[in-house]
């Protein structure tokens, strides 16, 4: 459906919007900057280490030259740091997208031991048997969770466009559910009218949430993913507010429906 009002912000609501960014940061739930750096270093790690496991893989069951050359391998990160809306010290989910001829044991075995042979990671468990199965560890103190997902191809290409509907066809459950993580996450960035305007608005409501003891999934209330969605629809709806009015918006719209 087309939007409610495509209404131009007044100067009231750009006050209220400067106000309501000066609340959010009195929560102190943005990282410095160093912070920030840091998440993206420890990421290009994983993923350097991860390429590494996809070649000593490849060695292991004779793969031809011609196929370890190309097989590539994506480190994706996805959920709220994906989004752009993760908190101070909040954990990283991330998706492990590797080629079809390595076998989903292997990863939480042969890549679970070579993270753990690793000094950076600690308190690292595999958790198998759950509807998306994960790697949970931390690294150099941030938190993060790995979950993988084959292309049923021998190669992982540089350039991936997961959004791609022929990657997922005729892929496991397990497969489906764990590239699902980041095909959301990337839709939802592409279907709002102003991806900054959403992230403001969705930290303020997922910190309402969080403060109301009502943002669980493993609890029975909404997760990250379905906060992320309500938003993004109130952005749709009304693509030339500002954050203030969104978050306003938010609750007028969804306590009627």
């Amino acid at each position: 459906s087309g939007p409610i009002s495509e209404d131009f912000p007044g100067e009231d609501d750009l006050i209220l919007t400067k106000k309501l960014t000066e609340t959010l940061q009195s929560y102190d739930i943005y990282e410095s900057k160093e912070e920030l750096q840091h998440r993206e270093t420890v990421l290009k790690r994983l993923e350097t280490l991860y390429k590494e496991w996809l070649q000593e893989m490849c060695d292991e069951m004779n793969v031809p030259e011609v196929v370890k050359d190309k097989v590539g391998g994506k480190l994706l990160p996805f959920g709220s740091y994906h989004l752009g809306v993760h908190a101070k010290g909040a954990d990283i989910d991330a998706l492990c997208v590797g080629p079809g001829f390595l076998d989903r044991k292997d990863f939480f075995t042969s890549f679970f031991e070579k993270l753990k042979a690793q000094k950076e990671v600690k308190d690292i468990r595999a958790i198998e048997e759950t509807y998306v199965p994960v790697i949970k560890l931390t690294y150099e103190g941030i938190e993060i969770d790995l979950v993988f997902g084959r292309l049923a191809q021998k190669s992982v290409p540089e350039k991936l466009n997961l959004l791609d509907d022929k990657y997922v066809l005729g892929l496991d459950k397990y497969c489906i559910r764990s590239l699902n993580g980041y095909r959301v996450a990337e839709e939802i960035l592409q279907h709002v009218p102003n991806v900054q305007n959403f992230r403001v608005a969705l930290r303020v409501i997922k910190l309402w949430a969080k403060q109301r003891n009502i943002y669980s999934n493993s609890l029975g209330f909404l997760g990250g993913v379905s906060w992320a969605i309500l938003v993004a629809r109130i952005c749709q709806v009304y693509p030339n507010a500002t954050p203030a009015t969104l978050v306003i918006k938010f609750f007028k719209v969804y306590s009627m429906w």
